[in-house]
């Protein structure tokens, strides 16, 4: 994680453009953010590169720099669920960068940080319910749930009932220290008491693994035979939809088993040009600190047709009230 001080650092932007030569043609950009990764492939040799995001600061943000691209560069505010539909165009390739930026993170006013004081909000856009009203009105059974499919926090039971007995919660630091409170005191080098609870009830408000799930589908409408999806992600439950999604679209998952169903496709619609993630070499670990944990897949359209999976046959955790 960065400072307030430290500029955003894309992750794995080396790796991934070394990953997806030639750069050619057009690209979408589906998570903006600070631009670095449209820049790269813009340097890199792309035609052009749509930059999509959910969060309208962003390209006010990229005023600054933007206009040297002329009409090479075109920015769409959005969510790349809707990427297919929001590039208007087949695409030659697709970049991913999934969960929060540093940039979210650094700004107290957004709610997504334990260590910084906020309002309860973490919404990318500035539409739907924020966390606080989220929290403050869901029974303490979802809340629960939340925590333990989105966060793997073991503790969930436990927190959950002191949210509610907290109510109701306004800010982040309020947040942070109910959490803390329900949980041992970290020994050194171990992340923050709050770190999962505050990963899982960012994903609930913003529904990062439904938008997952839709957002490679609509990569796969839109992207050219020949075309490249590189997607990055930071932990290991947005990485498990990644693997099977490409898995599963490239007929390679494998005999399946009671964990991961068969799944079944009559064309494959990508190739894996790797066998594995790739990960941060020693350099961008020593130089991004959080890069440690993010992982990069690559997976090349074929000239099959478009198909569906269903979330839940990609690993995609589902809540009770939306699973059926």
């Amino acid at each position: 994680m960065s400072t307030a001080s430290e500029p955003h650092v894309s992750v794995l932007l080396g790796p991934l453009l070394r990953a997806v030569q030639p750069v050619e043609g057009v690209w979408l950009d589906g998570t903006f953010g600070a631009g670095g990764y449209s820049r790269g492939l813009l340097e890199a040799g792309a035609t052009k590169v749509i930059g999509v995001d959910r969060d309208p600061s962003v390209f006010q943000m990229a005023q600054s720099w933007a206009a040297q691209y002329g009409d090479r560069l075109r920015l769409v505010e959005g969510t790349f669920s809707d990427l297919d539909t929001l590039a208007g165009e087949p695409l030659d390739g697709v970049v991913l960068d999934l969960g929060v930026s540093s940039m979210q993170l650094d700004q107290a006013e957004r709610g997504f940080s334990f260590l910084r004081d906020g309002p309860l909000d973490m919404r990318m856009a500035d539409k739907g319910p924020s966390a606080a009203e989220l929290l403050n009105e869901a029974p303490e059974a979802l809340i629960a749930d939340v925590l333990y499919l989105y966060g793997e926090e073991r503790a969930s039971r436990r927190i959950a009932k002191a949210i509610v007995a907290a109510r109701p919660l306004h800010r982040t630091a309020q947040l942070a220290e109910v959490v803390a409170a329900c949980l041992p005191r970290p020994k050194p080098g171990q992340s923050h008491p709050a770190t999962r609870a505050f990963q899982a009830i960012r994903i609930w408000v913003n529904d990062e693994f439904g938008q997952l799930v839709a957002g490679l589908s609509a990569a796969e409408r839109a992207l050219k035979p020949g075309g490249k999806l590189a997607v990055v992600s930071f932990h290991s439950l947005e990485d498990r939809i990644v693997k099977r999604f490409m898995q599963a679209r490239s007929n390679s998952a494998g005999g399946g088993s009671r964990h991961a169903p068969v799944l079944a496709q009559e064309a494959p619609a990508f190739t894996q040009p790797y066998r594995r993630a790739i990960g941060p070499d020693d350099a961008e670990l020593a130089a991004n600190p959080r890069s440690r944990s993010s992982l990069l897949r690559v997976a090349i359209r074929t000239d099959a047709p478009a198909g569906r999976v269903e979330g839940a046959l990609l690993g995609q955790p589902l809540l009770p009230e939306r699973r059926g």
